[in-house]
């Protein structure tokens, strides 16, 4: 016999209901799942910036330029992700300044290597004493 295709997922809401949460109280199961979200973020996080970091420099050279970064470009890191995220206009105008940032690189394509190459050298010894 052949199921529809509603049954079948109305009976995965149904098992999902069913399921019990960790605590009794809601506000505990809340911070449960607000902890498991960031952390499952911050791992996610890590690993886009190594992976992208890495595929130029190597997986040991992208673990310490990610290591050496300084309180100041994790906050404006931070800031603009959220700026980013948070509306529309914002997402708009990130993503044409990182764009727009790109083509610059691309189009002075030697000067843009020797700056970001003394750049990471200069992060990846911030990173190797901290």
């Amino acid at each position: 016999m052949i199921k529809k295709r509603g049954t079948a997922i109305d009976t995965a809401k149904n098992a999902v209901d069913k399921v019990p949460a960790p605590s009794p109280n809601p506000m505990t199961n809340l911070i449960i799942a607000d902890v498991a979200l960031r952390a499952g973020a911050a791992l996610l996080r890590h690993g886009v910036e190594k992976g992208i970091v890495g595929s130029k420099l190597g997986s040991k050279k992208a673990a310490r330029v990610i290591k050496g970064r300084t309180m100041m470009q994790s906050l404006v890191g931070t800031a603009i992700a959220r700026i980013a995220t948070r509306s529309v206009p914002g997402a708009i105008i990130v993503g044409g300044g990182m764009l727009a940032k790109t083509l610059y690189d691309r189009r002075h394509r030697a000067k843009s290597e020797a700056a970001g190459a003394v750049a990471v050298e200069e992060q990846i010894e911030r990173g190797k004493k901290a």
